[in-house]
């Protein structure tokens, strides 16, 4: 049994993590802390018998545990990652992991000297549409990737609960705007259909709707690999709420519109086959993904060996939009990525 504890229990916690937590035999979620004393209520309905506390710093000075669910604004992940880590409590993180790499300095240093694992919700690796399409590549149906297709298309950010400011679009919570919000997203899930890291980042951010936010509502990137590319538009300035995916390989193509997956030969306008799973839009938090990212991060604490894959994604989702950042600032000029690790796949 793994005593656990939620840090910042708004609505992704309630609606996406708690329900998780509750289906586990494994687990007990033994505190809570958040610094609005009006959550406590809600969370003490799901956990009757856990503790609260306003800070979490109070409750790492009482409790016992072997994890955290960090689920707070993203500005303080980093630093409760850290507060985690000193205390040899394995860290389950929201994304993004961090706002900038800077923030990753000596963090896989400090897990591996404290045996722990830090480990970032990438849920949307476990939404079965993106499951199928990872098969489809691995299988190697469609030959080898050389383009890749990515679109995530919304009216506007995820809304948050009551009156309270929306941190999405505030940068000094958010780190920015829709790049921060959806692209550390859809970098992790087609790194999955990549064979190496990015060799170069190009990127244009603008505000084409939301005139008020001081962030963006658009970005548009380009990733430069040895043997691909992949192209990623992100808005919350759309009509319509979508997600859209075209996976090209050397023998067919992957095609993935709402709730459907096509797979196409080489030269076929039609279909070899089709399969139709639930949306992406389907949904907000999606606790039933959330099952997916519990047993991933077990696996990691209970196998050394597995250990910093997860983290090696992180990693580069925020190398990757620190220098998209970089590159709109030079007017979209594309930026030598270095050496990133490439994350190696479960699979």
């Amino acid at each position: 049994m793994l005593r656990g504890a939620i840090l910042g229990v708004g609505q992704v916690a309630l609606h996406g993590h708690v329900p998780g937590w509750l289906s586990r035999e494994d687990v007990a979620i033994v505190a809570g802390a958040d610094a609005n004393a009006e959550r406590r209520d809600a969370f003490r309905a799901a956990f009757p018998q856990a503790s609260w506390y306003d800070a979490a710093e109070a409750l790492f000075e009482r409790e016992t545990i072997d994890f955290v669910d960090i689920c707070t604004p993203p500005a303080s992940h980093g630093p409760l990652s850290r507060l985690a880590l000193d205390r040899s409590v394995h860290v389950l993180c929201e994304k993004p992991l961090v706002l900038a790499p800077e923030e990753l300095r000596g963090l896989p240093a400090l897990a591996a000297e404290r045996e722990r694992v830090v480990f970032t919700v990438h849920n949307w690796k476990h939404a079965p549409i993106l499951g199928k399409a990872a098969e489809l590549v691995r299988s190697a149906l469609i030959g080898d990737v050389r383009r890749v297709r990515w679109e995530t298309l919304r009216e506007r950010p995820a809304s948050v609960a009551g009156d309270e400011p929306n941190w999405r679009v505030d940068p000094s919570q958010s780190g920015g705007g829709v790049l921060a919000d959806h692209g550390w997203h859809a970098l992790y899930v087609i790194q999955q259909w990549m064979r190496a890291a990015p060799l170069t980042v190009a990127a244009a951010l603008e505000t084409r709707k939301h005139k008020d936010w001081p962030v963006e509502d658009t970005a548009d990137l380009f990733l430069a690999y040895p043997s691909a590319s992949a192209e990623i538009f992100l808005t919350w300035a759309a009509d319509e709420r979508a997600n859209r995916a075209d996976i090209e390989g050397t023998r067919g193509r992957i095609r993935m519109d709402g709730g459907r997956l096509a797979l196409f030969g080489a030269a076929g306008a039609d279909p070899i086959e089709e399969w139709r799973f639930p949306a992406l839009t389907e949904g907000s938090h999606h606790p039933d993904w959330f099952g997916g990212v519990i047993g991933d991060f077990f696996d990691e604490i209970a196998t050394p060996a597995l250990r910093g894959r997860n983290l090696a994604e992180a990693s580069l989702c925020a190398h990757v939009l620190s220098l998209a950042r970089e590159s709109n600032r030079r007017a979209s000029e594309p930026l030598s990525a270095g050496r990133i690790a490439v994350p190696v796949s479960k699979t």
